[in-house]
């Protein structure tokens, strides 16, 4: 018998960039294990997405399968332009912020957020470029913000700010956002990634949003902000996946603090059945190396052992030089920790949030992993029309392959996302008869299982009246 393939379990998502926007470059990431493609929105207009996005598209096909998710900006806060190449700022001096400002100096800079001096209060700690610069506000006069410098550095033009104490009165969807948003839906993206989410009222905003247009994109919320971990339950319970956004989490909150909430939000995860990908820097020295540190080795490793089900790479593959070396370590890596955990017995199944009608697939998917340890049987198959039934038995981290099949196209894409899941399209079969035929015929077609084999099939509709799964059935496959 085959190796199903040479892809992890744990999905990967790749950022698309200059390294990796071409037809050419698309083909070998994803031949290398990439599931998801990322469009990162913060860069570039739709005319060039929607370039990258015809080409993603030109490359996939039955067999290829992958999944499109957007990523918003959201309302990202600047720097102005400081000529002529920037200042350098020394601890305890003061400098001042002024909202429209068009050209800083060492003594003044702008900022292109108009609410500025209407959302900081005094003693609030202000971040800029990634934390490399940390100032504290001293007065606030005139629509003028006067700061101390507590961590100097090199201040340049168009850097980020992050404002961790301070509640902004922006939402978290900007006009230009919502342009991205209908972009998104009139092209049939798979996930739309929401930024700086602060409460699950951000996320169910943008779900009814994408209801009323009719469309079925699932909404991805990042975890980044302290507002976000102030409200994270409910945020999981809305979002249709969660990302932890390690970057300007690590800016807005102690970073000694991020590795317990990446665990915390993992696990809150896993106990309501939502997909979460952990991001940010997992390989960055693979932008301008051909292999990773060891401590970023480690990293990788951890994310799978957290039961993330997705990593992702962003600058490695979107501007590195070393994209398809960097989606080969990364599964490298995803697979030898799934071996790790495959022969460990700390993964109990967890027990899902019944709520909102999943009691029934809740109830028979807690019991799969048991039948499949008791029989041995090598593969789980199951039809699905939402995609909800593959993706409670990849949160329950079933030993086996997950082989999941639909007749929607966008349903395949989707499953992408999900851990040890293998989406399939064929069109819908008529009885559960005709069901376990077309699993007969891929697994000993493409030798992922043998003559005599046990599968346990999972099925609702149209097989039955229910579109909840409600039958399971083991199935050997014939001589």
């Amino acid at each position: 018998m085959e190796t199903i393939n040479t892809a992890s379990k744990t999905k990967i998502v790749a950022t698309l960039g200059p390294s990796s926007n071409t037809p050419e470059r698309i083909a070998p990431l994803i031949e290398a294990g990439v599931d998801v493609v990322r469009l990162n929105f913060s860069h570039g207009d739709l005319a060039q997405h929607e370039v990258t996005l015809s080409a993603v598209r030109s490359v996939c096909h039955d067999d290829v399968i992958v999944a499109v998710m957007g990523d918003l900006c959201g309302p990202k806060i600047r720097t102005s332009q400081i000529d002529p190449d920037g200042v350098m700022l020394e601890v305890g001096q003061e400098i001042t912020i002024i909202p429209g400002l068009e050209t800083g100096n060492a003594e003044a800079f702008g900022t292109n957020y108009d609410q500025f001096a209407r959302d900081v209060k005094l003693r609030d700690r202000i971040f800029i470029d990634d934390g490399r610069i940390a100032l504290h506000v001293v007065d606030i006069t005139d629509g003028q913000v006067r700061c101390r410098v507590d961590i100097g550095g090199h201040l340049k033009s168009r850097k980020g700010i992050n404002l961790p104490d301070s509640q902004l009165s922006t939402p978290s969807i900007t006009e230009r956002d919502w342009s991205f948003v209908d972009w998104a839906i009139e092209n049939d993206l798979d996930y739309l990634a929401l930024s700086f989410v602060r409460s699950a009222e951000d996320v169910l905003r943008l779900k009814e949003y994408i209801q009323k247009k009719e469309s079925s994109i699932k909404v991805v919320s990042k975890i980044e902000t302290p507002q976000a971990i102030g409200d994270l339950e409910n945020i999981v319970k809305a979002s249709d996946v969660v990302l932890v956004a390690r970057g300007d989490l690590g800016v807005e909150m102690l970073l000694e603090e991020v590795p317990l909430l990446q665990k915390r939000i993992t696990h809150l995860c896993r106990q309501h059945g939502k997909p979460v990908i952990v991001a940010t820097e997992m390989l960055q020295s693979m932008i301008t190396q051909p292999g990773p540190t060891r401590a970023e080795v480690s990293d990788v490793s951890n994310a799978v052992l957290d039961l993330a089900d997705a990593v992702m790479l962003s600058g490695e593959t979107a501007v590195g030089q070393y994209p398809v070396e960097a989606v080969e370590m990364m599964n490298r890596i995803n697979r030898t920790t799934e071996q790790f955990l495959s022969h460990n017995e700390f993964i109990n199944p967890p027990r899902f949030d019944a709520s909102g009608g999943l009691a029934l697939r809740a109830a028979l998917i807690r019991t799969v992993g048991q039948v499949v340890e008791e029989l041995g049987a090598v593969f789980v198959a199951v039809w699905t029309t939402s995609g909800i039934s593959a993706q409670l038995l990849s949160k329950a981290r079933i030993e086996v392959p997950i082989l999941a099949m639909s007749d929607n196209d966008r349903i395949c894409r989707q499953m992408c996302l999900q851990y040890g899941v293998i989406p399939v399209k064929r069109p819908t079969p008529k009885t559960v008869t005709e069901f376990a035929a077309v699993v007969n015929s891929i697994l000993l077609m493409k030798k992922w299982a043998t003559a005599g084999d046990l599968i346990v099939l999972l099925a609702g509709a149209p097989f039955t009246r229910s579109a909840a799964v409600d039958l399971l059935a083991i199935h050997r496959l014939p001589e």
